[in-house]
């Protein structure tokens, strides 16, 4: 059985980047979002991306940004995955990929009507209209675009969907191991848990977290 990865999101500083890869981060995120605390410039995000060693992937947040406007940024910082967060529709997600020329994920915003039907539909939306997509990003509801630091209920998360989604919202160091024993999803992401302010990381948050997922990976197993 493959372990879980590990994205961490929201990276703004270089000490940050370099604690998240020796910790054994999978993905580090970059937010171009000018209204999040934790944006950064193209230019800023390329000079962390060119610290990341390889098979350490570069991911770039997006919020209603035009096609055209998501390549540049792609190709600036040399980004590997698109990951959209506004109101993006299953077309628009695909031009962007297709004009950048990478594939992308999808976050779903998770509110309390919403039900496991509704997470395959819209899985199987976003398969249909393109082939570049990857996958659902399972974040809780807010009015804001992006994380809102809260865990939605994650019974409404199915196997079908679990094991091709990444799970965000809330997660950090003392409920990471859970949920990975309870839904074993593809992936975590995880930013706001692992802060110690506002787009400023914690070097050992990061570590009890990636220490708490592989714990909850190794309890999957039996070890």
């Amino acid at each position: 059985m493959s372990r879980t990865r590990i994205k961490i999101c929201g990276l703004t500083r270089e000490e940050d980047v370099l604690a998240a890869v020796e910790a054994g981060a999978d993905a580090l995120g970059f937010v171009f979002y000018p209204e999040s605390p934790r944006y950064v410039t193209p230019d800023r995000a390329a000079r962390l991306v060119a610290l990341l060693p390889p098979f350490v992937t570069a991911v770039g947040l997006f919020v209603n940004e035009t096609p055209e406007a998501v390549a540049q940024v792609a190709q600036a910082v040399r980004l590997s995955l698109l990951q959209f967060h506004g109101d993006e529709t299953p077309s628009s997600c695909h031009m962007a990929a297709v004009a950048s020329r990478l594939p992308f994920i999808r976050a779903f915003r998770v509110k309390p009507e919403t039900t496991a039907v509704d997470l395959i539909k819209y899985n199987d939306v976003y398969r249909n209209a393109s082939p570049l997509f990857r996958g659902l990003l399972l974040d809780v509801w807010s009015e804001a675009y992006g994380g809102a630091g809260k865990v939605f209920d994650w019974s409404i998360v199915s196997e079908e969907t679990a094991h091709q989604a990444v799970l965000s919202g809330g997660l950090n160091a003392q409920n990471a191991a859970g949920a990975v024993r309870q839904l074993r999803p593809y992936a975590v992401d995880v930013s706001s848990g692992v802060e110690a302010s506002k787009g400023i990381k914690d070097a050992g948050k990061i570590r009890a977290f990636i220490d708490a997922v592989r714990q909850g990976d190794a309890s999957r197993v039996g070890l």
